[in-house]
């Protein structure tokens, strides 16, 4: 059986449009795995309160370093 592997295309060979492109991405995706915990902590019982707590935290310094990044480069949405 032989496994085929696609090559991952480097960061310095993508163009600004497809780094912002993708950055715009980051922040779309970012948020709504942040809305889903929120939703998901706000039902989570024992053991899962901690773990969505640790989600929303993690995915809101995500977010929040995602967007300061964007604000950089001068990319609004």
């Amino acid at each position: 059986m032989e496994e085929y592997y696609e090559k991952e295309i480097n960061i310095i060979d993508k163009t600004e449009i497809e780094k912002e492109k993708e950055l715009i991405e980051n922040i779309l995706k970012t948020s709504k795995e942040l809305k889903i915990a929120n939703s998901n902590f706000n039902f989570a019982q024992g053991e899962l309160v901690d773990y969505y707590a640790y989600q929303i935290k993690a995915n809101q310094s995500k977010l929040d370093y995602l967007i300061k990044l964007a604000k950089h480069k001068g990319i609004s949405m």
